[in-house]
């Protein structure tokens, strides 16, 4: 799990009188690279945390306590310091701790006003700076905790991202990632112990990646070259119907987009999809922005697998599957209120709806698509009682009649989008 995830939601009430936990950025230059204010703090700490690589950085005259962190780490973390009330804290990071470190974490643990932070400059600032790449311009994604299908989404053609790497094993993941993606003549660049005396600069096409793994400390810079045979897999809502697996219960890709456009995804936001089918509605919501979360609720076993595959297929396989009766969810869930709400299943289905809006927070938007009478009457019904806006689409798509080519309607889909106000 990467070390700026939150820990259960938890805040710990700290003692105001307690020092400051100062938190400082060291990088592979080591003791020699820090400010003369971030050794100060570190030589007048009594107990300082950091990981074994981090601690041995640090030379004999330093006389605090030496304390490597548990693994796993974050489990540990609200009590960890339990022990040391009244004492001078000291907390190593990577470089800048509030980029992808340990210092996120501590800050949503602790609060920002418990910290002293010392940032060094960052990985991403480092590989930028020795690339040639504009820092501002570049997506950095990290594969620390994550599953390595996290990069898909930021892939483009000539588009640059720089991926944070777990280990020395993930620069062949991710070679292996884009020659399966249509990314094979990417050109990858790893860049291992960035600004200390063991730096390293490797570089091969994904195509033809056989470099040995490296340094666990490492960078990968991305220069992406797209095989324009492949399907294009972009951010924007609507993704080709192919790229899909499953037994053929999905929105199709003209539907998917208007209904995506409705549900208005924003970054951070939570959508709950109901009635997952092939998870194409929360895996779209999320590929909208790295932030976005989802999670699906489909009673299938069998689809709840491929809800699964489809969403690492397709780089958010943080996109959560739910098994239960969404009547019975509210008994169970310990998440936020959604955002946004998608029927696309099960709108007959006793009590659904009402689930839906109740759960649905005020200012949320839900979104119902019906394709039968039954399921259309309903609709009819809850926009009377609630308002909104109904929508019916019929899309056609051209097909080959024998060598004349003519127009095979879908069937067609009312949609009922409505935001949750105050007076309903």
């Amino acid at each position: 799990m990467a070390p700026d995830a939150p820990v259960n939601g938890t805040r710990i009430i700290a003692d105001r009188n307690a020092p400051p936990i100062s938190v400082v950025g060291i990088g592979a230059d080591g003791w020699s690279g820090l400010g003369s204010v971030a050794r100060e703090t570190i030589s007048g700490a009594e107990v300082v945390f950091g990981s074994a690589r981090q601690l041995e950085l640090l030379p004999d005259t330093i006389t605090a306590h030496a304390q490597e962190w548990p693994s796993p780490l974050l489990p540990a973390l609200p009590t960890l310091f339990d022990g040391y009330s009244g004492r001078k804290l000291c907390v190593l990071a990577s470089g800048d701790p509030m980029f992808y470190g340990i210092g996120v974490t501590l800050a949503r643990l602790f609060g920002a006003e418990r910290l002293r932070v010392f940032p060094q400059a960052s990985s991403a600032s480092l590989a930028c700076a020795r690339l040639g790449w504009a820092l501002a311009e570049v997506p950095v994604v990290s594969a620390v905790g994550r599953p390595v299908e996290t990069v898909l989404p930021e892939l483009a053609h000539r588009r640059r991202v720089l991926v944070l790497s777990a280990d020395e094993h993930t620069p062949g993941r991710i070679a292996e990632l884009l020659r399966g993606n249509g990314f094979g003549e990417s050109m990858l660049t790893v860049l291992e112990q960035l600004g200390g005396p063991r730096e390293r600069v490797v570089r091969d096409r994904a195509a033809t990646w056989e470099l040995a793994a490296g340094d666990p400390l490492n960078v990968i810079a991305i220069d992406c070259v797209a095989d324009p045979k492949h399907p294009r897999a972009t951010r924007v809502p609507g993704l080709p119907d192919e790229l899909y697996g499953g037994d053929g219960q999905l929105t199709k890709s003209e539907v998917r987009a208007l209904t995506l456009a409705a549900l208005a995804p924003a970054p951070g936001e939570l959508l709950w999809d109901v009635g997952g089918g092939s998870g194409s509605i929360a895996i779209e919501w999320c590929r909208t922005h790295p932030s976005c979360r989802a999670v699906s609720f489909e009673r299938l076993e069998h689809r709840r697998r491929q809800i699964a595959d489809n969403a690492a297929a397709l780089g958010v396989p943080h996109v959560g599957v739910r098994a239960e009766v969404l009547t019975e969810v509210g008994k169970s869930t310990e998440s936020a209120p959604p955002d946004a709400i998608f029927v696309g299943g099960g709108l007959t289905q006793a009590g659904v709806l009402e689930t839906c809006w109740s759960h649905l927070r005020q200012g949320g938007r839900l979104v119902a698509n019906a394709v039968t009478a039954e399921s259309e009457a309903l609709l009819l019904n809850w926009s009377a009682a609630h308002g909104g806006e109904l929508r019916k689409f019929q899309i056609y798509r051209a097909e080959p009649l024998g060598r004349f080519t003519t127009w095979r309607p879908q069937l067609p889909v009312t949609q009922w989008a409505v935001v949750k106000g105050d007076s309903f």
